[in-house]
């Protein structure tokens, strides 16, 4: 499990010194801080990037996600090997340009990765809220663009396990049109790359995932068609018959989670945002 791989211009800057060393001492905007796990932006050399620095999660975390049937993250292989897996599959999404993973004990494990920032950009959270109004040429682009990475990603053997629209970020230098935009795939530390094909229950957790982060926008039925004749290759009414038990299980999923956030996460965040 020990190793790094450095790409430039940290392989330049790095050259015989401790990459490990090196990555802790990067300063910028700290984002996340944990016991066991940091995240900043940084610069170097004139661009910026973001560092993830794991330490270690400790086995009572361990414990807690199996108990809860759970698979926990232990480090920064899980978002190296998707970065790498979804660049073969000519899924754009966070391109890692620094890695380092060493310790026998997964409770311990310590490991980095740094990507590139993708910038300027905006998640398609807060992109589609304007939904209404936005083109209709445009609406069929993106829905057309967001099937078409899933699929990808899908039939390359690779689960996401957070595939909500808040971690699709649309590249907005140039504007987008629909016929020139581009879509970014990020928050991939719990995405899972398989050696053989996805099991159907990943596949299901995935678009369950997205769909419930759609379900405030205003998508048409037409618009949800459009995206399952995309993603499953497949005439509409073909799909409709032979899919049903796998839409049934989707907008049930979708329901539990809209439920799910209403009871606990939103009014968390309402917490944290009172003065």
């Amino acid at each position: 499990m020990n190793g790094t791989a450095l790409r430039p211009p940290f392989d330049r800057l790095w050259a015989g010194r401790d990459p490990f060393a090196e990555a802790e001492s990067l300063q910028g905007q700290v984002f996340r801080e944990l016991a066991g796990r940091r995240t900043l932006r940084t610069e170097v050399d004139g661009r910026g990037y973001f560092v993830k620095i794991h330490r270690g999660v400790g086995w009572g975390e361990i414990f807690k996600n199996l108990a809860s049937l759970r698979l926990p993250v232990l480090g920064a292989r899980n978002e190296w090997r998707a970065t790498g897996r979804l660049a073969e599959l000519g899924v754009d999404a966070l391109r890692a340009v620094a890695f380092g993973e060493r310790g026998g004990n997964p409770a311990r494990r310590h490991s980095f990765i740094i990507t590139e920032e993708l910038a300027p950009t905006i998640s398609l959270e807060d992109y589609c809220r304007d939904w209404a109004r936005t083109a209709p040429a445009l609406k069929r682009a993106l829905i057309a663009r967001v099937a078409d990475m899933a699929r990808r990603m899908h039939e390359g053997r690779v689960n996401h396990r957070d595939f909500y629209l808040c971690h699709i970020l649309l590249h907005t230098d140039p504007p987008p049109t629909p016929k020139a935009l581009r879509l970014s795939l990020i928050d991939l530390h719990r995405a899972q790359v398989h050696a053989l094909a996805l099991p159907a229950r990943w596949r299901r957790k995935d678009l369950a995932g997205l769909y419930f982060s759609t379900l405030e926008i205003g998508l048409t039925r037409r618009d949800l068609l459009r995206f399952l004749r995309i993603y499953f290759d497949a005439p509409p009414r073909r799909l409709l018959r032979e899919k049903a038990a796998l839409l049934t299980w989707i907008e049930r999923e979708a329901a539990r989670l809209a439920e799910r956030y209403r009871r606990k996460i939103l009014p968390a965040e309402m917490r944290n945002t009172a003065p």
